[in-house]
């Protein structure tokens, strides 16, 4: 129990974001009518996941994230990041080392959502 769950990502333009997670990661996005928001279904993240329209401006870019952080794994860091720069993502944080445990960065969407990538590797350093 008191595990992370459910996972939302908020956007100003959901089908764009939609685009660039299905691009990225593969992520299926489902619209649900059962909700009386316009509000999509996330399939293939993991935990159970939604996307739905931004309902307040973001923090300025300069001030940090101003909310959870979700790292995604994924086999090769340096083909994902690529990936997320051709898509029009930006890094936030340059890859490093965890010693001993993966490689970590951190990158933006084009929503402007912060999120993160890292590649298991022991050899970390």
């Amino acid at each position: 129990m008191n595990n992370v769950a459910y996972f939302e990502l908020q956007a100003d333009d959901p089908e764009r974001a939609a685009s660039f997670y299905s691009e990225i990661f593969g992520w299926k996005f489902t619209k649900d009518e059962n909700i009386p928001v316009d509000y999509w279904r996330i399939d293939g993240a993991g935990p159970f996941g939604g996307l739905f329209k931004r309902p307040a401006k973001t923090p300025l870019p300069e001030c940090g994230t101003n909310a959870y952080v979700c790292s995604m794994q994924v086999e090769n860091f340096d083909t994902t990041a690529e990936k997320i720069l051709k898509a029009g993502g930006k890094v936030a944080l340059p890859k490093f080392a965890v010693v001993g445990k993966c490689w970590q960065g951190y990158f933006l969407d084009l929503e402007g959502n912060t999120f993160g990538l890292f590649e298991v590797d022991e050899n970390a350093s």
